[in-house]
């Protein structure tokens, strides 16, 4: 817990927005990662910098990813990862910002390592989260790996370089989505009820913490958790879960369109997509449950 660990292991170009800090070998594909969490943030952390937003678990486990597959499975620097699925259950009573930064360890396990003769072209990965021996989160993602030169086949040729973003659309209130400043908001309103345009702005120091060629996938989640806070609101739920999938690139330079596709009526379930061209690219499940606060206010009355 005395630095970061190397910030292209992880996928990042800020040291400030990397949050691993060790790691060891704790067996055959199983791993043990040290983590800290910062007190404040712009957005994993909520804006009266009380509790921990679920999307620091997702990035997390998502770092550890990247930095498992470098350091421990050979996967070479300057490869592209490409996220296919993820699952994450959080436990909000323990996600409360404390005094000090908090301290994490992650219980990694690998399974279904893909090869092609030596090369590691994927993996999926379950983690546990724990903060002072009590469970945060549980986790199970699975992605690919490919080299540049495939990489560029795959792309056509688009890089950050090449292609530039569509200018974003104002957004909806602040508000409305639980963000202090409209730099953050990332949804823009649309006529139908339950749909808005994608906001991407690639000079966003956290979603675009480097140049990219495409729509990155905590940009697709953080819309997906504003959609299901326009959708629920904040009367006494918080978001908790998160089973998203991954179908193909999104384009910076076309617009994308995110929906509420399907809700419970009590807003503990909420499904979200994303498309463009009139294609589904992202989907995602999100799981609310009752604040503390509000579950305490309903066995006082």
């Amino acid at each position: 817990m005395t630095a970061t660990v190397p910030r292209q292991l992880v996928h990042r170009a800020a040291v400030a927005e990397t949050f691993l800090t060790d790691w060891v070998t704790a067996g055959t594909d199983r791993f043990c990662v040290s983590a800290q969490w910062p007190r404040a943030h712009s957005l994993f952390v909520s804006p009266d910098r009380a509790t921990y937003e679920p999307l620091l678990v997702i990035e997390t486990v998502r770092q550890c990813g990247a930095l498992l597959a470098h350091a421990e499975y050979g996967v070479p620097l300057g490869h592209q990862f490409v996220l296919q699925e993820l699952r994450v259950t959080t436990y909000p009573e323990h996600l409360a910002v404390a005094g000090v930064p908090a301290e994490l360890v992650l219980d990694i396990t690998c399974s279904e390592i893909q090869r092609r003769g030596s090369v590691t072209t994927g993996i999926r990965y379950r983690a546990d989260v724990r903060r002072d021996g009590a469970v945060v989160a549980r986790a199970e993602v699975g992605f690919s790996c490919v080299s540049e030169s495939v990489y560029r086949r795959l792309r056509g040729g688009r890089t950050p370089a090449s292609v530039s973003a569509l200018s974003p659309p104002p957004g909806i209130p602040a508000a409305a989505v639980h963000r202090t400043t409209g730099a953050d908001v990332v949804l823009a309103s649309a006529e139908k009820r339950g749909r808005w345009q994608l906001r991407v702005d690639t000079g966003h120091p956290v979603l675009f913490d480097h140049p990219l060629d495409h729509v990155p996938g905590m940009l697709f989640l953080e819309a997906a958790r504003q959609a299901v806070r326009v959708r629920v609101g904040s009367a006494g739920r918080v978001q908790a879960s998160f089973h998203a999938t991954f179908h193909r690139y999104a384009e910076l330079d076309r617009p994308t369109w995110m929906e509420v596709v399907a809700a419970e009526e009590d807003g503990t379930q909420v499904r979200v997509a994303a498309t463009q061209d009139e294609q589904t690219v992202f989907e995602c499940t999100v799981g609310t449950v009752a604040s503390a606060a509000h579950t305490a206010r309903s066995a006082a009355g």
